[in-house]
């Protein structure tokens, strides 16, 4: 049995022409997962018509494709994180090696590559507004190529949910 939650994600991050196509079965599997990430897998091959064996083959295989992993999804202000915000970046030059960079930082929960009124889009969780500001200012915006950031700072939280992976 696994536990947590269920994120999709492409296999390929940088685009989804690449992932794998999934049949009406692994979509089901990944629904009964992101419903309960710790439903048994017997109780998954259930209701989707396999054998617990077959279940267990299959969610290893999603894992191992990177179409979909299984986490514990915690609430950042019950434990310890106060201040969330997205920041939209603009870019001068090649958004590869800035985009690499804001991967690469711990603060940092997703990169988005966009069109329109910003070249990336990021979404950061800190302990608070003096945590924030330090990630903005001395590390993000000091970062080769950053041209400009717009910060939106998260008041409160109205809906995060991951089941958009199966629609």
């Amino acid at each position: 049995m696994q536990s947590g939650s269920v994120a999709t994600r492409s296999a390929d991050p940088k685009g989804a022409d690449s992932a794998p196509p999934l049949d009406a079965v692994s979509l089901a599997i990944i629904e009964q997962l992101q419903e309960d990430g710790r439903r048994p897998y017997a109780a998954i091959g259930k209701a989707v018509g396999l054998s617990e064996a077959a279940v267990r083959q299959r969610v290893q295989k999603l894992l191992d494709q990177g179409v979909m992993q299984i986490v514990a999804v915690t609430d950042p202000l019950t434990v310890g994180f106060r201040r969330q915000a997205m920041v939209g970046i603009n870019v001068d030059g090649d958004l590869d090696p800035v985009a690499d960079a804001l991967t690469a930082m711990d603060e940092v929960e997703y990169v988005v590559v966009t069109a329109g009124s910003f070249d990336l889009l990021i979404e950061i969780v800190c302990e608070d507004d003096d945590h924030l500001l330090d990630v903005i200012n001395k590390r993000i915006r000091t970062l080769p190529g950053v041209r400009s950031t717009e910060s939106f700072v998260y008041l409160k939280l109205r809906k995060q949910t991951y089941t958009w992976g199966t629609r």
